[in-house]
């Protein structure tokens, strides 16, 4: 059998047994997205602190959370674009001098305005790191390798999230030589620093990079349509959705039917489009896309609507809610190396029975079964679900497209993964909200939303349940 380039790098595919090599190629490239997702949470708890000693406004704090989370949402389908034109090793290392020196920049900043900018570059350079991670596990592995490869990511996406929920707590309250919330940016600082080492001495070369070029326009159409779409989700909750988030949602809508006209124009020309968007006409892409979306968004709901229930409708304390999801994260961490030891017929399953086992776990809460001990049995459950549905779907979609989309793919899913966790915050937040202060119980409001999610979770479940049955292949 002839050895394909991919199992000269991570060994045999019938093994999966990779080289020594490719474990440091699979290490840089998850430590690269462990930071990257870490930033997207840490800031969160050190905001009072940040208020505190620069004196920054209430826009400037909402920047400082959300600018990150813009930029690195906007940019990670050019940035997977990036990496095919230019060489995923040179768009990776480069995204994570980036995001190393911008962390230095938050860490050192005089005040918010700088700080703010800071931000806005760290998630630049984040989205143009982590945009490569999954490209270049498609590439690079094959087989049983890829499969545990695959597992990994997934599990580093759970520890990152329980680190960034737990680190920023950690390093404020440490108040390092009175250094306040500066160590939650400077302790990147000398992780990058290892990692730039590590990517720069074991990545792969880039080779055969052709000479495809940038489509410039489909990168200004798709930037504006995100941009549309992705700000009012993140500022309209606060603001309380004023007329002009509605008009950006709105407006979104032609913006996107636009880019996708020229994409396809572009594609029907022989040009390069940003996004081959013929593979959203493929059922098993568009179906798994659409479910992740709907897992993604329950899974950020749950989260946001829990903390504000258990403080603000129960008087917990902010450990408290800031402990009891951790049943969630951590079970989700563990499925994903499981499951890339099973067999194929467990991975096909794997989606839409985790699926269901979310729709479990928003049921129960929303039958009533919120004390300690039962909110941490069904959020771990929830886990499993969510685990499971990710890692199922991520091995589908990798499994059922032809190498050569891999850049598409990587773009296209982890642009859902944002969006969908931001339009999850939104929406069930918002709902959350307002039953609330209709009923005047915090109790009854926590109770409906869940029984939402719930019924989302089934939704969900159905799609990808019916990604798998239209074909494996990636043509149907």
């Amino acid at each position: 059998m002839k050895t394909t380039a991919a199992q000269q790098t991570t060994g045999s595919e019938t093994s999966g047994r990779p080289a020594p090599r490719a474990g440091w190629v699979l290490a840089s490239l998850l430590g690269g997205m462990f930071l990257g997702n870490v930033d997207i949470a840490v800031v969160n708890v050190a905001i009072p602190s940040i208020h505190d000693r620069l004196h920054a406004s209430g826009g400037e704090l909402e920047l400082i959370v959300s600018g990150y989370t813009l930029a690195y949402a906007m940019l990670l389908i050019t940035g997977a674009r990036l990496g095919e034109i230019r060489g995923r090793r040179r768009i990776y290392l480069t995204g994570l001098a980036v995001f190393t020196l911008s962390s230095l920049g938050c860490g050192l900043a005089p005040n918010g305005a700088t700080l703010v900018v800071a931000r806005v570059v760290q998630g630049v350079g984040a989205a143009l790191m982590v945009s490569q991670v999954l490209t270049s596990i498609q590439v690079n592995f094959a087989g049983e390798a890829r499969r545990r490869a695959l597992g990994a990511y997934t599990g580093v996406l759970g520890v990152s999230s329980v680190v960034g929920q737990a680190l920023g707590g950690v390093l404020v309250s440490a108040d390092i030589l009175g250094s306040g919330w500066r160590p939650i940016f400077l302790i990147n600082i000398p992780l990058g620093i290892v990692l730039l080492i590590t990517s720069y001495a074991f990545l792969p070369a880039d080779e055969g990079l052709g000479r495809k070029k940038l489509d410039l326009m489909g990168v200004g159409l798709l930037s504006l349509a995100l941009f549309l779409l992705v700000t009012p989700l993140v500022l309209g909750q606060d603001a309380g959705w004023p007329l002009w988030t509605w008009l950006c949602l709105a407006a979104s809508l032609p913006v996107f039917a636009l880019f996708a006209k020229v994409e396809r124009d572009t594609a029907r020309r022989g040009g390069d489009p940003l996004v081959n968007v013929s593979l959203l006409s493929r059922a098993p892409v568009s179906l798994a896309l659409v479910s992740q979306a709907a897992t993604r968004a329950g899974y950020f709901a749950l989260l946001f609507v829990l903390a504000l229930y258990l403080q603000q409708g129960l008087g917990k304390s902010a450990v408290y809610a800031g402990l009891v999801p951790i049943a969630w994260v951590a079970t989700f961490a563990a499925v994903g190396p499981l499951l890339g030891r099973t067999g194929a017929r467990s991975r096909r399953l794997a989606a839409p029975v985790g699926g269901l086992l979310m729709a479990v776990s928003f049921a129960g809460i929303a039958a009533g079964l919120q004390t300690t001990a039962w909110l941490v049995l069904l959020l771990g459950i929830g886990g499993i679900g969510y685990g499971a549905a990710f890692s199922g779907t991520l091995a589908h979609l990798t499994e059922s497209v032809e190498p050569e989309y891999a850049p598409d793919v990587s773009g296209l899913f982890n642009t859902t993964l944002q969006v969908g966790g931001t339009m999850g915050v939104a929406v069930f937040g918002t709902v959350y909200l307002a039953l609330a202060e209709h009923t005047g119980t915090a109790h009854g409001a926590f109770g409906t939303t869940n029984a939402v999610l719930a019924v989302v979770s089934v939704a969900a479940s159905g799609l990808v349940f019916l990604a798998g049955r239209t074909g494996g292949d990636g043509k149907a």
